[in-house]
């Protein structure tokens, strides 16, 4: 956790201004982790255990990338978009959220992590996902909306910030810096979050950066 700083969050492909209309929340969200075979500007081929899964980039996916790797790439091609193979290779262990969509898998966010695990790899459901755009947000909750309606959820010292700028330090409690600090009224975020007793607590926030 203490090297989120390290990352940036980049949107692949044709950017999309506002997420909150195709909110996500409840959908059949999964998670592989294992080792990339191979690469393509719009695929990534994961070999997860005894299985290759491919999945299928566009504008909806985002990368977690070094700094350096970005820097690279925008002094080579500063108006380029950018490609899934300009910052992952071959033998590179990491996590892929994605979605079915339509028979394949879609990928929603890869980031290069440790390890793969026990067996080379596995696919597990995560936490609960909702995508939306915040409506209120204070130290402590965190009110989203999506699909006309709303939701809150608790912002605890174990929740993680992921956006350019905002590192570990940003949680609610314990942390040098609040989360309003790095999200605010009117960003579309994805938040990882679950549920006991009837209250939702948020475990990661996304910011969706346009």
């Amino acid at each position: 956790m203490e090297q989120r700083h390290r990352f940036v969050m980049l949107a692949v492909g044709i950017t999309v201004a506002v997420l909150g209309a195709t909110g996500q929340a409840g959908a059949q969200t999964r998670e592989a982790r294992g080792t990339i075979s191979a690469v393509a500007e719009r695929s990534v081929t994961v070999k997860v255990g005894a299985q290759e899964l491919t999945f299928f980039v566009d504008h909806e996916t985002h990368l977690e990338v070094r700094r350096a790797a970005k820097d690279l790439q925008q002094a080579k091609a500063p108006s380029a978009e950018p490609n899934v193979n300009d910052y992952f290779a071959p033998g590179n262990v990491v996590l892929v959220r994605f979605q079915d969509v339509s028979g394949r898998h879609h990928a929603l966010d890869i980031q290069r992590v440790g390890s793969t695990g026990a067996g080379g790899g596995s696919i597990s459901e995560p936490a609960r996902i909702a995508t939306g755009t915040v409506k209120a947000i204070t130290p402590s909750q965190l009110t989203l909306g999506a699909n006309g309606g709303e939701s809150i959820f608790a912002i605890t010292k174990d929740t993680d910030v992921l956006k350019k700028g905002a590192t570990s330090a940003t949680k609610a409690a314990g942390g040098p810096t609040p989360i309003t600090t790095f999200v605010r009224a009117g960003d579309s975020v994805s938040i990882s979050y679950s549920e006991s007793a009837g209250r939702a607590t948020a475990s990661e926030v996304r910011v969706r950066t346009p």
